[in-house]
Formats: structure tokens, C-alpha cells, sequence
């Protein structure tokens, strides 16, 4: 027998040895950070030595670069509506008891909505104190066209859209609000009906898992989508066209970092009464994630299996939160929403008044719901704010220059403020383990383990625990109907 075999033998079980040392990969999430690196430094490069118009400008970057770039932005919107609707759907079925689903529902709804406003607050603040766009001459800028806008809808009309008519429309169309009352109903309906329609709840569960694994497939080519976008971002602006926007994107970031470092910590303070920036280091992985694929809905597995696995709170609450919130809880994007406002504003001008900003506030708020989580939605959306306060579309063109280095930022906000307003509602209802939040263990979860999800939860995880009975056998399928209210774990 050879040295290297005996040494094999003779080590720990366990124990990895020189060769798998050898053969170890990069993860994904240093792919995508290279990936960010190569495409600012090459686009730079390109803008200094590729004319406009020119052929290398014509084939390689608005050729190449933008067609692998847009399909891997539409990769991602491909997978919103399914993904959304089946992750909302199991989480409300596994939430059955209707108690509890009321409960940590409306609460959650409640709290998203007002770090919402929060946010929009300090960005309209801040914005005002700094005054970005003091200086910049707007006319300067090619107008470019939105390609698609919500202008057209009024609050009242929000609100009363929010119920769906035809639920294939709203799903062909793209409409979240109807997706996810839709999705919220027939989960609570299934967790309720339990063992009566276990084939359905099955079914639900394997197809959500289906989709965490077509999530994990696209990420695989994240890396070159990723570079091929930040490389077309800066061959167009370049040094020269960055210079006027430094002041915009550190004002967002400062919003940004003011929303995380005061709103979110002093909520979770106040709410759960542990300690913040604990949650803040064992959390500071997925916000790496989210910052590098600058996509909600692809952070949904890792930021669902941290909360579970690192902070301590149950499956039961993540599991409809977290999708949740990667839909209808955007405050990133309403921080860069309102900077963005007063930013255009002052480049043209225009004097904001005090009910201009309150407008501001609501439609921002409005807007931010009906944002899905993928990257660049956030810029389309923003023309419904501008619509609304009368701002120039001109001024839209102009943030989607740089949407992509602030998307990377307020994406990392929203999926944080998931990750805050779940741990407080999992305090609040006693699904949140203290003693797995106060550990030392702060190392990230494996990409490569969520990636990979495990098998699918057996229809159990519905219903009550006993031998399967046939659909429509009479009894009770509520997996809650022994709690009377939620037992608060001790510490």
C-alpha cells in the first residue's frame, strides 16, 4: 500500500486531505464578486479605447454584452411569479391555524409597510440636506424611454386591484398584489382542508421545490450575466458620466446605511430586546449575497436558510415571510426612489412642495409593493413616482444609467429588512429560538447546501400527524387545533 493511501487511512474520519484540498472550488458568491471586479474594470477600459458607433461598440458591447446580460435578467423574472406564488402558497398552508396566520400576517404586512415610509423619509431628508443634483444640467442627457410604467393607476386603484378578477391575467401580466392574495387564500384553504386534499398540498410543495432548484441552476451563470451588465454600464457612462451621479449614489448609500444601521437595529432592539449587531454578523453573509446578485428572489433560500438555521426562528414563519417580503417589502428601493425625486428635481429646477413630498411618501410606498425582486424592476417602477410629483421622464433615463450599482445596495436593504421584520415577528409569536440567536456561530450557511434543496416536506408538515385517510374523510386537519395561543419558548 503507498504512503499517500496509508496517510489517507490513518487520518481523522472526517478530516479532509491534500488532494480534495487541491480540488477545491471557488464558490459561487466569489465567482460573483469577481465577476463585479473584471466587469467595472473593463468597461472603464472599453469607454477610454471603443469609440462610439463603432464597430467593437456595435458587436461587443451593445451586442454581446447586452443580449447575455438581458438573459440573465430575464432568466430571473421567468422564475418571479412561480417562485412567489408556490413559496407564499406552502407558507401559508403550513400557517393554518387561522389565528396565527392573522396573526403574524397582518403584523408582518403592517411592519413592512412602516419601515417602508421610513425609508422614503430619511431618503426625501437626506436628499434635501445634500442636494445632489444642485449643479447638474439635465438636458445634456439622451432621453431614454422606460419600457414599461404604472403611471396610469391612481392609490384608489391599487387598493381596489389588490383582488384579482382572473388570476391567469394577473399571472400572465405580472400583477403581484393579485398573485399574492391569490396565493395567501388558497394556502390558508389547503392547510385548513389538511388531509382532505393531500394530493394538492403534495403537489405545491414539491413544484416550491422544484423551483428553489431552478433558482439554483441560473445562479450558476449569475457570473456571466452579472459581468456582462456591469461591463455595458460602464463602457457607456464611464469615468466622465459617473462624476456628475457620485454625489446621488453616496447620498442613497448613506440612506441606506442609515435605514440598516438605525432603523432596522433600533426595531430589533425594541421588539425582540436582544442584541442587534449579533443578528448583524451571523446575517452579513447573505447581505454579501444579495449585494452581488442584486436579486430578492434568488436570495430567498440562503436568507430563509440563515434565519432558520443561525438566528433561530421557525420554519413556520419564514417560510411565508421571507417570499413575502421579497415582494412587497422594498425599502432599498424606496430609499433610492425618494433620493432619486428630489435628485431630478433639483436637475431641472423644480421646487418640491411639502404635499409633492407627501405624494412622494405614498407612491413610493405603493410602488415599493408591487416591486418584484429581481434585479432593475426598481427603475420602472420609479416612473410611476416621477408621474405622480410631475417630474420630467427624462429623469428616469438617468437613474437607469447607474441602476446597477444601486440596485446591488437597496437589494442588500430589502432582503435585511426580511431578515429584521422575521426575526421580530418570530419573538413576537414565540417561533424564535434565543439560544440559537445568542451562539457564537457565525460562519455562513453553504451556498452550495441551499442550492441543492433537500427532498420535499411531506405532506405531514400540513396535517395532523396519524395514518392517511381518504380525501374527504371526515376530521379535523388543523395541525394547530391543540394551541390555543403561541407558547413562548424560554430563553
Amino acid at each position: 500500500m503507498s504512503e499517500s493511501a496509508l496517510a489517507a487511512k490513518d487520518a481523522p474520519k472526517g478530516a479532509p486531505n491534500a488532494g480534495d484540498t487541491k480540488k477545491k472550488k471557488l464558490s459561487l458568491t466569489s465567482w460573483i464578486l469577481i465577476s463585479l471586479v473584471a466587469g467595472v474594470v473593463v468597461g472603464i477600459v472599453l469607454s477610454f479605447t471603443v469609440p462610439s458607433g463603432s464597430a467593437v461598440d456595435n458587436i461587443l458591447i451593445e451586442g454581446v454584452f447586452y443580449v447575455f446580460g438581458q438573459w440573465f435578467i430575464r432568466l430571473m423574472q421567468m422564475l418571479v411569479i412561480p417562485l412567489v406564488f408556490c413559496s407564499i402558497v406552502v407558507g401559508a398552508a403550513s400557517m393554518s391555524d387561522p389565528k396565527m396566520l392573522g396573526k403574524v400576517g397582518v403584523g408582518t404586512i403592517v411592519m413592512y409597510l412602516c419601515t417602508t415610509a421610513l425609508a422614503v423619509v430619511i431618503a426625501l431628508g437626506l436628499a434635501s440636506a445634500l442636494q445632489p443634483g444642485v449643479g447638474l444640467d439635465l438636458s445634456k442627457v439622451v432621453s431614454v424611454e422606460p419600457s414599461a410604467t404604472s403611471t396610469d393607476q391612481t392609490m384608489t386603484d391599487v387598493l381596489i386591484n389588490i383582488v384579482p378578477t382572473n388570476i391567469v391575467s394577473a399571472m400572465a401580466d405580472g400583477s403581484m398584489l393579485q398573485v399574492i392574495f391569490f396565493a395567501l387564500v388558497l394556502g390558508f384553504i389547503l392547510g385548513r382542508l389538511g388531509k382532505k386534499v393531500a394530493t394538492v398540498n403534495r403537489f405545491f410543495t414539491q413544484f416550491n421545490a422544484v423551483m428553489m432548484k431552478v433558482i439554483g441552476l441560473v445562479l450558476r451563470v449569475a457570473p456571466i450575466g452579472i459581468f456582462c451588465l456591469i461591463a455595458r454600464t460602464f463602457a457607456n457612462l464611464g469615468i466622465d458620466g459617473m462624476l456628475p451621479m457620485v454625489k446621488f449614489i453616496g447620498t442613497v448609500y448613506l440612506g441606506l446605511a442609515l435605514q440598516l444601521l438605525v432603523v432596522y437595529m433600533l426595531l430589533l432592539f425594541l421588539f425582540t430586546r436582544l442584541n442587534p449587531f449579533h443578528f448583524l454578523r451571523k446575517f452579513w453573509p447573505v447581505m454579501v449575497f444579495a449585494f452581488s446578485t442584486s436579486s430578492s428572489n434568488a436570495t430567498i433560500p440562503l436568507n430563509m436558510e440563515t434565519l432558520e438555521k443561525k438566528v433561530g426562528v421557525d420554519n413556520k414563519v419564514t417560510s411565508f415571510t421571507i417570499p413575502l417580503g421579497a415582494t412587497i417589502n422594498m425599502d432599498g428601493t424606496a430609499i433610492m426612489q425618494g433620493a432619486a425625486v428630489v435628485f431630478i428635481a433639483q436637475a431641472f429646477g423644480i421646487d418640491l412642495t411639502p404635499s409633492m413630498l407627501l405624494t412622494t411618501v405614498v407612491t413610493a410606498v405603493t410602488a415599493s409593493i408591487g416591486t418584484a425582486g429581481v434585479p432593475g424592476v426598481g427603475t420602472i417602477m420609479l416612473a410611476m413616482v416621477f408621474n405622480s410629483v410631475g417630474l420630467p421622464a427624462e429623469g428616469v433615463a438617468m437613474i437607469m444609467g447607474i441602476d446597477r450599482i444601486l440596485d446591488m445596495g437597496r437589494t442588500a436593504i430589502n432582503i435585511t429588512g426580511d431578515a429584521v421584520v422575521t426575526t421580530i415577528m418570530g419573538k413576537l409569536t414565540g417561533f424564535l429560538d434565543v439560544s440559537v440567536f445568542k451562539n457564537d456561530d457565525v460562519e455562513a450557511v453553504d451556498l452550495d447546501s441551499v442550492s441543492e434543496p433537500e427532498s420535499p416536506v411531506d405532506v405531514n408538515e400540513f396535517t395532523a400527524k396519524g395514518e392517511p385517510t381518504e380525501i374527504g374523510e371526515e376530521g379535523s386537519p388543523d395541525i394547530f387545533e391543540d394551541v390555543e395561543e403561541p407558547v413562548v419558548r424560554k430563553k
